[in-house]
């Protein structure tokens, strides 16, 4: 949603034959388009835009650390919002240092501009101080990366690139600067945002789809991340409730049903066989909606090549050998969605059976309660650590995920109540994620609990930015489960050597840096006091950490436990 015009602003009303800086045309751009924040660190480089920037009434810097966790809270604020917000750097290495998180976000789905400074253009061609081809660089993780050269052109450069940010698969642009078109003058006027219509499915392929749907018997649906779209997820809850049809999502797609309907099936995405792998080997119809397989591998799923898939989804599938659909449902989703909720309407509802998949998620509720009252005193479970975070989290709450594995059991076992509660990088899966995360969810929800779990590795890989959440009053509470080892790797080496390479490292006095970075601290080694600790942190006036020592010795377990899993249909 566009802001509302401000004629106080300083470039307001800007109209052909007025001349404005480029730099000061660039963030009127930007205005125009209903840019809200930038997250960032200045250079040498793009001081003329960040002057420029200063003067807007309607978009807010704010000032980062390093320029990763820039890129981590526009992603979070994308993925929010639907909108773009700004990752800023400057040339060379201040480039360089967004590009994990640009990754993160393309990859991911979720809408950003990458805003980079760059040398003068008459020094782009030879060798010179910190100048290095950027835009080519940002080319494999963005969906279009250009440069400025002619500042005449800034209007048309933004417009495009805000539209391809939005649409469908959303994803990352970057846009580079350099310092001498920033300073030259042009008469040109921002384009006005004109939005369009999505392209809806025609009906003779929904047809199609809902003969498959009426001829099938034991349909399931796998939902992806274009779920969590609150269009989609409305209609999809809409079906489900009318058919019963079990729903399993992706990492991404947790929230698009809720935890407590009968068909919410729960989350896939583990590399093992699980309790709801039942459900789709013994599905004679997989549904899958949103869908994207940098998600979760359909060869994980479909190992033979024989299952009759649905695809639904905003664009054409990835061609994959174990990915091969018999219909292609192309378009808008929700509207797709609609659309075979009107075939229901209309016809009725087959009678399907759907016995295997209500055991198969009372299988996987009895595991995630196993350890619920579990009080032991040193090493605390990953299950209770789960169980309770679930229970001091309301319905519309958000919990942020780094990469470790953490990750795993938060994908396995907290389920969700809305879309968009629960945010875990699975495309690039990248460390370092959570911490900025959740200061970008506090900006946008400061009304909702925001609680961050990253391990000791991954929340170090961005500690700077307590800074930033102490400065600008983040109320926000980061879980970090202590091992002193990157985790997951042991869990892997062991999971296929039967041994691990050394990964053990040293950690902080954890209260000590939180008090040095003017947060909350809190060490939390008894189980059973869990649950009010972390109470008290979300509760707190400001910055929270609360580190507890994780009893990793149950990865091994639950590989044997998923490992053991038969599928008996």
């Amino acid at each position: 949603m566009q802001p509302e015009q401000n004629d106080n602003d300083q470039f307001a009303s800007v109209d052909k034959g007025t001349e404005l800086k480029a730099s000061d045309l660039f963030v009127k751009c930007l205005e125009e388009e209903g840019i809200e924040y930038i997250f960032g660190v200045p250079g040498e480089e793009n001081a003329d835009f960040v002057i420029s920037l200063e003067q807007s009434k309607k978009i807010k810097f704010v000032l980062t650390r390093h320029e990763q966790g820039a890129a981590f809270m526009a992603e979070v604020y994308g993925r929010l919002t639907g909108n773009p917000a700004g990752a800023l750097g400057t040339l060379g290495p201040g480039a360089t240092n967004l590009i994990t998180g640009v990754a993160d976000s393309n990859m991911d789905r979720a809408p950003m501009l990458v805003l980079t400074g760059q040398g003068s253009t008459d020094r782009l061609h030879k060798e010179s101080h910190q100048i290095m081809d950027v835009v080519s660089m940002f080319k494999p993780v963005t969906k279009w990366a250009t440069t400025i050269l002619n500042a005449d052109t800034i209007p048309e450069i933004v417009r495009k690139a805000v539209r391809l940010a939005r649409t469908e698969k959303p994803g990352a642009v970057h846009i580079e600067l350099p310092e001498d078109i920033a300073k030259k003058d042009s008469d040109s006027v921002p384009l006005q945002p004109r939005r369009f219509r999505r392209s809806v499915p025609d009906q003779k392929i929904i047809n199609q789809a809902f003969a498959m749907l009426k001829k099938a018997r034991r349909p399931v649906i796998i939902a992806g991340n274009g779920c969590i779209r609150r269009r989609a997820s409305k209609q999809l809850r809409i079906l489900c409730d009318k058919t019963g049809i079990g729903v399993t999502s992706t990492f991404m797609a947790k929230g698009c049903v809720d935890m407590d309907a009968d068909y919410c099936l729960y989350t896939v995405g583990l590399g093992s066989k699980d309790h709801i792998s039942m459900a789709i080997d013994d599905a004679d119809l997989v549904i899958t909606l949103g869908f994207d397989m940098v998600e979760y591998h359909p060869q994980l799923w479909n190992p033979n090549k024989d299952k009759c898939i649905l695809h639904a989804d905003f664009l054409p599938a990835e061609i994959d050998e174990h990915y091969h659909p018999e219909t292609e449902v192309i378009g808008d989703l929700a509207h797709a969605l609609w659309m075979l909720n009107e075939k229901y309407a209309a016809e009725g509802v087959p009678k399907y059976d759907f016995k295997l998949q209500h055991n198969s998620r009372a299988e996987m509720a009895r595991d995630f309660a196993e350890y619920k009252d579990d009080a032991t005193e040193g090493l605390i479970r990953p299950q209770k650590a789960i169980w309770d975070a679930r229970a001091v989290m309301g319905p519309h709450d958000i919990l942020l995920s780094d990469v470790g594995a953490h990750k795993m059991w938060i994908a396995r076992h907290y389920q969700c109540h809305e879309p968009n509660t629960c945010l875990i990088p699975n495309g690039f899966c990248s460390m370092g994620f959570a911490l900025p995360g959740a200061i970008a969810a506090g900006i946008v929800h400061p009304d909702r609990h925001i609680l961050a779990i990253a391990g000791d590795a991954g929340f170090l890989m961005n500690v700077q930015e307590m800074e930033t959440a102490a400065r600008i009053g983040s109320n926000i509470t980061v879980m970090v489960w202590e091992d002193n080892a990157y985790g997951l790797i042991a869990w892997k080496q062991e999971s296929h050597f039967g041994q691990h390479t050394d990964l053990a490292f040293g950690n902080p006095d954890w209260e000590l840096l939180a008090r040095s970075f003017g947060w909350n601290g809190h060490y939390e080694k008894n189980a059973a006091d869990l649950a009010g600790t972390l109470n008290t942190a979300l509760n707190e006036t400001g910055p929270s950490l609360v580190v507890i020592p994780i009893d990793y010795r149950e990865n091994q377990l639950l590989t044997k436990k998923l490992g053991e899993i038969k599928c008996a249909i």
